[in-house]
């Protein structure tokens, strides 16, 4: 008894280690890495708090305002205190999930590799994007639906399946029990349907690809006869109105602006550039993005997970798995729709690489499973297959590797240490400031301090009516770094206003002053605003240094008296 507290006790320690290790690490990522473009575009969703928004539903807004609502500071960190939490709380339950579906050990080993894939450590768990919260309530949903769809009656190990029910090993504690594989019972609809409803409608508030998951999950019981009674059942027709309900706030918002956001992402967004040549289908797009998720992945990490899906896949129509059918048919149901989905896109229209990204959070399960299965001795004594050391030296391996490289590019865009001219540089650094793209993050204190200090800014923050930029993202930017030094709205007035042109009426700025904030390089839009106001005069800047050196500036436009509405 004692033995297997203490076997218990060390499970424990372990989930404990990598959870509480990996926030502290990410953290520390959090703490220092200057707000991203979209981070600060999100900062304003907080700002003007609504049932939902222009690019996305409403809990990236509730996620992003979190910190600064409960520590009344706006900084870099606060916007990520939200991410950090809920990230902590997917981990656990892809762990959890994973333990029902195979055992503890294949759980063990997927919370690692879930910690350790970079694009999961700051897609997910630092940066504050509509991805956090929809990983949340994906692996919410996921284990969810692992305990519908799959009941414990007892667990058995690899070796003993040929062996009866009422054989003596059922009677015997196993020397190892974290490496029993579950039994199933035979399946009845439950309640937990109505529930698994409710998880994937706030999926769904996260991000849309939460719709995905939710066809996923429908997928999986139309291919499998066992499950299929439960999309007749009552608690799946209860689960569709919970559903609904839940998703109130996107449709609700939808009807009040003519369906905008539906249209932006289901048309908009797609349609060719005007006045630009149409392209058959691209397959080098493809191999782009294939390639583009490999390095987000890391290619350690990436490419046993493209096998473990092909493979899982393939048996599924051979029969041969070690592992079961089922169990992994769920898992790809709700994890391949979306890679291969966007992927196959890629070759119609450009998308992001993290697109794709959250359809393999799912194939993380498989590929825990699987590394589990290495550490096993072949039951038949056939080929070898790769041991416990090897197992662990991948997994060691790889987060060492990736924590070096996070922490050098995080130096870098802290100190420049690769910037030529800078006071850190190594061997006199490799890229010039204007030829460096990480100098697109704005150190947003720089920004503070330039306005709080510039007596001619401070009283033109004060003054005027609102404060205005070319780019959704530059007021984003600014409005995290005057938001503790004025209350004076911000705006877009520009080509790509997002949720901008929604927040604010072009007409309600007529006859008022207003600041013109601005970055260098597009400096030449400004005669564009000039028909707008009687008279536009620049005022100051506010340069943003990096290791001694001028990496951007901020040049600050007085607008006298709106004189017609943006856009005319």
């Amino acid at each position: 008894m004692m033995h297997n507290a203490l076997k218990r006790l060390s499970q424990h320690q372990f989930v404990l280690g990598w959870l509480l290790g990996g926030l502290v690490f990410r953290c520390i990522i959090a703490f220092w890495f200057y707000p991203g473009i979209d981070e600060a575009y999100y900062y304003v969703y907080s700002l003007h708090l609504d049932w939902s928004y222009f690019d996305h539903p409403v809990l990236v807004a509730l996620t992003t305002g979190f910190g600064t609502w409960i520590t009344g500071e706006v900084s870099q960190f606060t916007i990520r205190l939200g991410p950090l939490i809920l990230y902590t709380g997917s981990l656990l339950l892809l762990y959890l999930t994973s333990t029902h579906l195979f055992n503890t050990k294949a759980a063990r080993l997927t919370l690692a590799i879930a910690t350790i894939i970079p694009i999961f450590k700051i897609g997910f768990g630092v940066l504050t994007l509509p991805d956090s919260p929809l990983i949340f309530f994906w692996s919410a949903s996921l284990l969810c639906a692992a305990y519908e769809f799959f009941p414990v009656i007892g667990k058995h190990s690899r070796e003993k399946l040929s062996s009866k029910p009422n054989s003596l090993y059922y009677n015997t504690p196993h020397p190892k029990p974290h490496t029993l594989t579950p039994i199933y019972g035979s399946y009845r609809p439950s309640y937990r349907l109505a529930l698994l409803g409710i998880l994937v409608g706030l999926a769904c508030l996260g991000k849309y690809h939460g719709f995905v998951l939710g066809l996923g999950l429908v997928g999986f019981c139309l291919t499998s006869p066992r499950h299929r009674c439960a999309l007749l059942s009552p608690w799946a027709w209860l689960g569709l109105i919970l559903f609904i309900i839940t998703i109130f706030p996107i449709w609700y918002w939808n009807i009040q602006h003519d369906w905008i956001s539906f249209t932006f992402h289901l048309s908009t967004r797609f349609k060719p550039e005007p006045e630009v040549p149409q392209q058959g289908y691209n397959w080098l797009n493809v191999l782009v993005i294939v390639l583009s998720g490999i390095a987000y992945l890391f290619p350690t990490m990436a490419l046993p997970m493209w096998w473990v899906s092909l493979r899982s896949l393939l048996a599924q129509f051979t029969g041969y798995s070690k592992t079961s059918k089922l169990e992994s048919r769920l898992i790809l149901w709700v994890s391949l729709p979306l890679v291969v989905g966007f992927t196959l896109l890629a070759g119609y229209h450009q998308i992001l690489p993290t697109w794709p990204m959250p359809g393999f959070w799912g194939i993380s399960l498989l590929l825990g499973q699987q590394a589990q299965q290495w550490q096993m001795p072949s039951p038949l004594g056939g080929h070898k297959v790769p041991s416990r050391r090897w197992v662990n030296r991948w997994l060691k391996g790889s987060a060492i590797a990736i924590a070096s490289l996070l922490l050098f590019v995080l130096l870098h865009i802290t100190t420049g240490t690769l910037q030529k001219s800078g006071h850190y540089a190594l061997l006199g650094g490799f890229v010039s400031p204007k030829d460096d793209p990480s100098t697109e993050l704005i150190d947003i204190q720089q920004l503070r301090q330039g306005f709080a200090e510039s007596p001619v800014l401070s009283e033109a923050l004060q003054k005027s009516s609102f404060v205005f930029s070319n780019g959704y993202y530059i007021s984003g930017i600014v409005a995290m770094a005057i938001s503790p030094l004025t209350s004076t709205p911000i705006t877009c007035l520009g080509e790509d206003m997002r949720g901008f042109m929604v927040w604010f009426q072009p007409e309600q700025w007529l006859g008022k002053d207003g600041l013109y904030v601005t970055l260098e390089r597009f400096q030449e839009l400004t005669d564009s605003y000039r028909a707008y106001f009687q008279d536009m005069q620049e005022i100051g800047t506010v340069p943003i240094r990096r290791a001694g050196a001028v990496t951007e500036v901020f040049h600050v436009y007085w607008a006298t008296k709106m004189v017609k509405p943006y856009p005319s």
